[in-house]
């Protein structure tokens, strides 16, 4: 099979051709290592490639063709890509900033062990902002852009790897999420990005063990390669005291016998702000495939009062804590946004931080509430479609003035502070040609019926094999979509 048709093909695909011995690893790295070279020139998604590497962990799994029972794990010898945000030993881990520019790991953190256990090879490292934020830009390798048109923001934190996946150049991508950066990436690039529940896939050393904000998730271009690496994640882990193990049956057979929800719920905009009218009213339109399955549908939300504010404090005392030693020594090298984050964890006043608490464990009891009636909420997964590069982020939406540099993404990290399980899918296009993400958010530890919705969605909508795409211009977007 030609490198341009192995990229094409979803991971799922590929890891079955693998396990027939119908391709090698080695001829995945070698067509990735092609398109990457040919295209990522313009995307910048993925600018830490170790092929030499991942070429030798190839040939451990058995050269160039293998029986099924040396194909190990979940992923039976799939390149990957890894986040910026995770170790491999003897590779950079830059998180996006000059001060660890030339940082290079120890030890390969457990999140990306768990992967290789299972049959992953890393071959490269995806672009990230500075720490976190939901642009992907950096003073090291520079902007990710979106695929869909190059003068377009990836979104972010897992911009790379959602520009990577969206491009044809990887399979499979890591991701992580703390205020929505496994699921904005993917709404702006049209791709599936999941945010797990929490405890559903272990952490490295890192991130505070008890802290319940962030987690890891995977990215791909379909629900069902989602639902195949969160298989390949899921294990508890003596390091995460929040993991627990594998579930059983495991997440792939949610795809091969979905289940259709009952009773769901929309709402534009979970009551909390502007979202772009466009956005809306796209999301509006595929949320009625529920309808069209025979699922009751209503307009509902749970009470989000108080997030926002509850949210904005209690990311400010993670970067403190786990960046807050930085701010004295380096504050010059530190992105102004990061900077004001961590000064703001640092200056937290405790009644600040009991109000966020009090109001966390208020919302996730009237969402339990919720959920007792509904099954699924819907939302779009971002306020505001893909926005100029160049722009830090948007200062406004639908006329409504934003004031720090994370408003315009309160539709995902409002669902953070409940622990829920989300995922974003792509759902249609504006009307310039931009991705637009459908955010569906399910039960607490809802993740197998969560997976089956979106599955059944994606079916109905079927937008999914619009990717891989070439990378392109806005009028180039339009144009190839015979818009």
């Amino acid at each position: 099979m030609r490198g341009d048709a192995l990229i094409r093909l979803t991971a799922t695909e590929a890891v079955a051709l693998l396990r027939r011995g119908e391709i090698a690893p080695l001829d995945l790295i070698d067509a990735a290592a092609e398109r990457i070279d040919a295209i990522d020139g313009q995307v910048n998604a993925l600018p830490i490639r170790f092929f030499d590497r991942a070429r030798d962990a190839a040939r451990r799994l058995g050269g160039a063709r293998a029986s099924r029972d040396r194909r190990p794990g979940w992923l039976a010898g799939l390149p990957i890509a890894v986040k910026d945000y995770n170790d491999i030993a003897g590779q950079p881990t830059t998180y996006g900033s000059p001060i660890f520019a030339h940082a290079i790991a120890k030890a390969t953190d457990i999140t990306v062990a768990t992967l290789e256990a299972n049959g992953a090879i890393p071959m490269v490292k995806s672009n990230v902002p500075e720490f976190a934020g939901a642009n992907t830009f950096n003073a090291v390798f520079g902007a990710t852009r979106n695929p869909w048109d190059l003068g377009m923001s990836a979104g972010g934190s897992s911009g790379g790897a959602a520009a990577a996946l969206a491009s044809g150049m990887a399979w499979l991508a890591m991701g992580s999420d703390l205020g929505g950066s496994l699921r904005i990436p993917a709404s702006y690039c049209g791709i599936v990005g999941l945010r797990p529940s929490v405890g559903r896939v272990p952490r490295g050393v890192g991130l505070p063990p008890f802290d319940s904000l962030w987690v890891e998730g995977p990215m791909g271009r379909t629900v069902a390669d989602v639902a195949l690496m969160l298989d390949a994640q899921s294990v508890q882990s003596t390091h995460d005291p929040l993991s627990f193990p594998a579930p059983r049956p495991p997440f792939t057979e949610a795809i091969r016998s979905p289940k259709q929800p009952r009773r769901v719920a929309f709402t534009p905009d979970l009551g909390l702000g502007q979202v772009d009218p466009e956005v809306v009213a796209i999301c509006r339109t595929a949320a009625r495939c529920f309808t069209a399955m025979g699922s009751d549908v209503a307009e509902a939300t749970p009470d989000f009062t108080g997030a926002i504010d509850a949210f904005q404090v209690l990311r400010a005392l993670l970067f403190a804590t786990v960046r807050g030693e930085l701010l004295a020594n380096e504050r010059e090298r530190i992105a102004p946004d990061i900077a004001w984050n961590i000064e703001k964890g640092l200056k937290l006043a405790i009644a600040e931080v009991i109000r966020a608490e009090r109001n966390r464990a208020a919302l996730y009891h009237r969402v339990a509430d919720f959920f007792e009636d509904y099954e699924i909420l819907a939302c779009p997964t971002v306020a505001t479609p893909p926005f100029p590069v160049e722009q830090r982020f948007p200062v406004e939406i639908a006329g409504e003035k934003l004031t720090t540099y994370i408003d315009w993404m309160f539709l995902t990290f409002v669902v953070t502070l409940t622990g829920c399980p989300a995922i974003s899918i792509p759902c249609g296009f504006t009307r310039s040609g931009l991705p637009v993400g459908l955010q569906l958010i399910g039960r607490s530890h809802g993740d197998f019926d969560l997976l089956a919705a979106a599955h059944l969605v994606e079916l109905e909508l079927g937008i999914g094999a619009e990717v891989p795409i070439e990378p392109r211009r806005c009028a180039e977007s339009n144009e190839a979509r015979g818009r």
